[in-house]
């Protein structure tokens, strides 16, 4: 591992590729925040990917990708006199300090344990001064549904928002699946899509509630669909017809196979 000054080192290297970049290349030279961001959502992805498979060295590789995105940032910052990176690592630095006062602050020294620091963690923030006036405001319109869901969830149980027994989530689930089973009799949309998502929200709670990461779940069994359905096409194919000349029964009997081999 790197000592402290190579790593500062490192980062001040960082900086200096950036200001030749922009200074003298011009497809660099040419973007702005706006047209960077797309490309940084793709990037916390493909870190995100890494992180799942367990890839340590591709890790690695995709936080340095989304650094740099990060100093190009602050860059376009400086040059508009709007901020630079010193400013952004400042805010990020005096956050922390305030948010971990059992670290920095009055209660320094005191032990506790992780459940207590996480039960309390919105409270703290809810002190901040930084124009968020409410526990939600923080929460990005933009951020994908399922996990804005549980955002929403965990910022509602760090303020004493939530079941008191993680069993009893099972009647809300079974009551919102209900509702979307009644309001799709009904045949009226609007009322539908509320009911749905009302359905999802539910869902998502209950996996929040034990533990269960509900996007790496939902992926994960995206990942079996795609395996059992390639097998279904694959094995299709093979027989020289056309998923389309299928029956279901025949296509449930080779979707059956897939799951016998443990796809």
């Amino acid at each position: 591992m790197h000592t402290k000054e190579e790593k500062i080192q490192a980062f001040s290297r960082l900086l200096d590729i950036m200001d030749e970049l922009r200074e003298k290349c011009p497809w660099n030279a040419a973007q702005t925040m706006e047209t960077i961001r797309p490309m940084t959502e793709e990037e916390v992805y493909e870190l995100s990917d890494t992180i799942l498979k367990g890839d340590r060295k591709g890790t690695a590789k995709e936080i340095g990708d989304l650094l740099y995105h990060m100093v190009f940032y602050a860059r376009i910052g400086q040059e508009e006199g709007s901020f630079d990176i010193a400013d952004c690592i400042g805010k990020i630095c005096d956050k922390m300090v305030f948010r971990h006062p059992h670290v920095f602050g009055e209660m320094a020294g005191k032990e506790l344990t992780a459940k207590e620091i996480a039960d309390t963690w919105e409270l703290v923030k809810a002190r901040e001064k930084d124009g968020n006036k409410t526990v939600m405001s923080g929460i990005p319109d933009s951020m994908p549904a399922l996990l804005k869901a549980l955002s929403m969830q965990e910022k509602a149980r760090g303020c004493g928002f939530d079941w008191e027994q993680k069993e009893d989530v099972w009647d809300k689930v079974c009551e919102e699946t209900a509702e979307a089973r009644e309001a799709c009799s009904e045949q009226d949309r609007a009322h539908m899509q509320e009911e749905f998502g009302d359905m999802l929200f539910a869902a998502i709670n209950a996996a929040r509630l034990y533990g269960i990461d509900p996007e790496a779940a939902l992926n994960s069994s995206c990942d079996k669909f795609r395996r059992r359905f390639t097998y279904l096409e694959e094995n299709t194919l093979k027989k020289g017809r056309k998923l389309s000349d299928m029956t279901l029964a025949e296509m449930d009997a080779i979707w059956d196979e897939a799951k016998a081999k443990g796809l």
